[in-house]
């Protein structure tokens, strides 16, 4: 697919900006190119965007590729590269959404860099650098992707990020590894909840009347619960009546490329409610 980086070359090298600031970077033939979904707070009969998720969409000859070809294309020793070159890119164009008071949830895959001490020194470098991009740690929420990840080292790992002030998310509750002995493991200050999953579980009859004892059982262990994969008004009020605490989803907000101007209106829940839309999502 492309030439291999050594794991040691400086990310900064393949990330540049264009006319207007907005930075990329550049892996081969591919151009990645930050974007950001929003994540709402419901505020009585309306939802308010709190945060942001930051996705990569990758351009190859000026056309978007779905993310989930262009990660799988990776070979595995470029992996960690062009994780933590995202990870840079979404840190480096946040401020390029012009609105203050949202958070940034940003992924780490913990089977991507083998090495637990060069995986806390990452760790420790980004945090050293958070004000050159207008960031503190309180502004950032680290998602822990649902990966079958050494216990010692994700502990390790969260433990650091925590010290600096990073909150911990587990991602893609409901599959996997992502299940309660994860969350009792790592005491998360939030889980996210897996769109696929919930979608599933959103066509039984009774989903209202089971879902709200698990979002009850997370508040218990200290996390506030999120719902992605919102794609359509019965999902939403399965959520709602649930108790969630975030929700995020197509249906609600789609990602918008770095220097997008971002809608701050907040959403009016019985205007959602009212709608049956079936969204076909743009991004992995």
């Amino acid at each position: 697919m492309t030439e291999r980086h050594d794991r040691r070359r400086n990310v900064g090298e393949a990330i540049f900006a264009d006319e207007v600031g907005i930075e990329y970077g550049v892996y081969g033939a591919f151009r990645l190119r930050s974007a950001y979904q929003p994540i709402f707070a419901p505020r009585g009969r309306f939802l308010t965007a709190v945060a942001v998720e930051g996705l990569i969409e990758p351009h190859r000859a000026g056309r978007p590729v779905a993310p989930s070809v262009f990660f799988q294309g990776v070979p595995v020793p470029d992996r960690l590269f062009v994780e933590t070159m995202c990870r840079v890119l979404h840190l480096r164009n946040f401020r390029n959404i012009g609105v203050d008071g949202l958070d940034l949830f940003f992924n780490y895959n913990p089977l991507i860099n083998d090495d637990p001490g060069r995986a806390l020194a990452e760790i420790r470098l980004m945090t050293r650098h958070l004000a050159e991009f207008d960031l503190h740690p309180g502004m950032l929420v680290c998602e822990i992707t649902e990966q079958a990840a050494d216990e010692k080292v994700l502990v390790s790992l969260v433990r650091e990020m925590r010290r600096d002030g990073i909150r911990i998310a587990i991602d893609d509750f409901g599959t996997g590894h992502s299940t309660e002995e994860r969350v009792a493991l790592v005491q998360p200050d939030i889980v996210k909840i897996d769109g696929a999953w919930f979608a599933e579980f959103c066509r039984h009859a009774a989903a209202e009347r089971f879902f709200r004892p698990l979002v009850s059982a997370l508040h218990d262990r200290g996390a506030k619960v999120l719902v992605e994969g919102i794609e359509q008004s019965t999902h939403l009020r399965v959520a709602l009546d649930g108790g969630v605490d975030l929700i995020q989803g197509f249906y609600l907000g789609r990602p918008a490329l770095a220097g997008t101007v971002f809608d701050e209106e907040p959403l009016s829940i019985d205007g959602l409610l009212g709608r049956t839309n079936n969204v076909v999502p743009l991004f992995g």
